[in-house]
This record gives structure tokens, sequence and C-alpha cells, in this order.
């Protein structure tokens, strides 16, 4: 299966609900580096697309390219690329969590280095602002989390799915997905994720849940030289 809307996530959401999160420069996007490390161009970009994201981007710095693969044009050097596996969420889903909360600007610290523990995807410090995010706590630990990052006109995507490893196997991760997707659904939109192609684990958690595989496409990992 195949969601052609969902194949260029992150220019859409910068030319659309995320625009006040974006740098620009003609048709080239990028998340303001302190958000996320994501860059956007149109479907098809053309030369001249690429000539103002290397602009914009400047010699020196980089980012992530997250659609189908293509080739990279001068300047641009890889650093690396994975595979990535996109999911859409079932309409059944959503379910409100007692024991979740909203996390804050105060719990960024904690949430920092969950991720730096746990190692679900980029998480930056203003990366929050994209949310909401949502955490367990136990004895005012923080231990698992999860909240929205991309946001598109129709779609909301899940991320930064991680719990403690001193307290998983408790359906903890579960939980948060549906908690985070009812606070999408409210919204109107539907819910999706990623995960990398060889994370079979995740992979067939999110299946276990109902979520069907919308894309196959590519984290491409770039620098300006």
């Amino acid at each position: 299966m195949s969601t052609p809307e969902l194949r260029n996530p992150t220019y859409d959401a910068l030319t659309g609900p995320h625009a006040v999160f974006a740098e620009s420069r003609g048709n080239a996007r990028r998340y303001q580096p302190e958000v996320a490390p994501f860059l956007g161009l149109p479907a098809d970009p053309t030369d001249q697309d690429w000539a103002d994201l290397a602009a914009l981007l400047g010699p020196g710095s980089g980012g992530a390219i997250m659609a189908p693969d293509q080739p990279l044009p001068e300047p641009f050097k890889l650093d690396k690329q994975f595979d990535l596996v996109q999911f859409v969420a079932p309409d059944d889903l959503a379910a409100p969590d007692d024991e979740a909360v909203a996390l804050t600007a105060d719990d960024v610290p904690e949430m920092i280095a969950l991720v730096a523990l746990t190692d679900p995807g980029p998480f930056r410090s203003r990366t929050i602002e994209l949310g909401p995010y949502l955490g367990i706590r136990r004895d005012d630990e923080l231990i698992a989390m999860a909240g929205v990052r991309q946001t598109l006109p129709a779609y909301a995507e899940i991320s930064a799915v991680c719990t403690h490893p001193d307290h998983r196997g408790q359906g903890l991760a579960r939980r948060l997905i549906r908690a985070v997707a009812a606070e999408i659904t409210a919204t109107g939109r539907t819910p999706f994720l990623h995960t990398g192609g060889t994370n079979v684990t995740a992979q067939r958690l999110y299946t276990a849940m109902g979520f069907t595989i919308s894309n196959r496409m590519k984290v491409t990992v770039v620098e300006v030289v």
C-alpha cells in the first residue's frame, strides 16, 4: 500500500501547519535547527530547489531528508542513509490514558535524557513545541513518553515513543501511542508514524496495534561542503 499524501511529510508540514517553524529560501525548507533536523524539498526538486537548500543551510551545515531515495547533487555530501517504514493508524486506535500527563518545557531536560538513553529518534531543545507530548511518571521519574512531531493538513506524526529500560514490558508504549493518537484525532487528523527499516520489534508492535504500512522511504542525512 502507498499513501501518496504522506510521501513528502516534512515539506508538507513546513509549507502547511508548521510554516511557523520553517526557515525558507525559494522552495527549500528546513525546521529551525533547535526544533528538528529535517529538511524539506518539493517532491521533484529542480536544480534551483537544491541550490536554494544549499544556500539556506550554508557550508558545513546539514540535516535529514525524509523522502523516497533521490540522487544528491553538488555541493551535498552524503553523511548516512537508512531505510524508513511509515505506518498509518487504524480508525479505532485512539484511547486517552489517565496516567499520561502533558509534558512542558520544564520537562525537556528529562525528555532529552530519556531520548539519549533509548534512541527513538532526534529530539532537540524546542522539539516539544511541535507537540503535545505526553509522559508517564513513577516516583517522580519520567519513565516513558511519546508525542506529536510533524503535523500535516490531514495527518500528524506520533514520535519519540520511548520507555526507560527498567520499565519495559508493561505496555507503556502502547498506552502512550493510543493517548497521543487521541490528541491527534481530536484535531480531525489521522495519526501516522515512522520506524527504522531494521527495527523489527517496533514494526511488529505497530502491526499488532493495527497500523498498516503506508510508504517505504529513506532518511538521507546530508552536509553542504
